[in-house]
């Protein structure tokens, strides 16, 4: 049996959320183009529109206009037609969302981003150090990237052979946020994400077995447990040392018992 690990290229069909956050603003034109011709898929463009602004700000412009053209392009927009419904031709002016504040992070998202990136996010909104940070926002950056903090002395932190240097050998990114004669210092690192293989079963295998005589035991006529009934006694196994036990009904002396019931029924 073999693993079989496949990145599949990204088309408007498989469009998610996340993946959109793998192409760029030329891939979209393409992919837009691509779907106008076809049948099945112009008929939900606007489904696949709404999923390309979950990443990209898309504005419609006119295009006989040079002018806004040009201010959208100094902005760092990318300028093209794309065809909606009814086969009408729009230009969109469109551009990759920027992720400049932690409030830009999300699930989808965070993964498209590097370590060095998240080390920028985070330092232009820190002022009390990671547990300034929401946990929503917590989560969000942790679902991506493996955290970890240490506070110490300034002239402790960078301490030969110590935590600092180690982290940085492992590849973490880190960022220093000053607390007055301390300095915390966050350290993050990608995870690596865990690939979803899909399973190929060896085909000599199964030719092998369809040869093999499988025994099927009949279970037809075997009765269930819960419908077994619980003999009684066999009397050939009665004996009499057995007999007061098997039979012995609770009473002391059957004597006395009946006794007891006669002066009972006189009063």
């Amino acid at each position: 049996m073999e693993q079989i690990n496949e990145k599949k290229t990204v088309t408007l069909k498989t469009l998610t959320k996340s993946s959109a956050w793998d192409i760029q603003e030329n891939d979209v034109f393409r992919l837009c183009d691509l779907a106008a011709k076809d049948a099945e898929m112009k008929d939900n463009l606007r489904r696949y529109v709404d999923l390309i602004r979950s990443a990209f700000l898309v504005e419609e412009i006119n295009e006989e206009s040079k002018l806004i053209k040009q201010k959208y392009e100094k902005m760092g927009y990318k300028i093209g037609q794309v065809k909606l419904d009814e086969g009408k031709k729009v230009t969109w002016a469109i551009k990759k969302r920027p992720i400049s504040r932690v409030t830009d992070l999300t699930y989808e998202n965070i993964r498209h981003i590097s370590a060095a990136k998240l080390v920028e996010v985070l330092n232009r909104n820190f002022g009390g150090g990671w547990d300034s940070l929401s946990q929503s926002i917590k989560d969000i950056i942790e679902s991506g990237f493996d955290i970890s903090t240490t506070t110490l002395p300034k002239d402790r932190l960078h301490k030969k052979g110590g935590l600092y240097e180690k982290k940085l050998s492992d590849g973490f990114e880190v960022l220093e946020v000053a607390k007055g004669t301390w300095v915390e210092a966050i350290f993050a690192k990608v995870k690596p994400e865990a690939e979803k293989p899909r399973m190929k079963f060896n085909s000599y295998n199964r030719e092998e077995n369809e040869d093999e005589d499988v025994e099927i035991e009949d279970t037809y006529n075997k009765p269930d447990e819960d419908d077994i009934e619980l003999e009684g006694p066999n009397d050939e196994d009665i004996t009499e040392e057995n007999y007061s036990t098997m039979m012995d009904l609770g009473a002391d002396d059957p004597d006395e018992e009946a006794e007891a019931l006669a002066e009972y029924g006189d009063e």
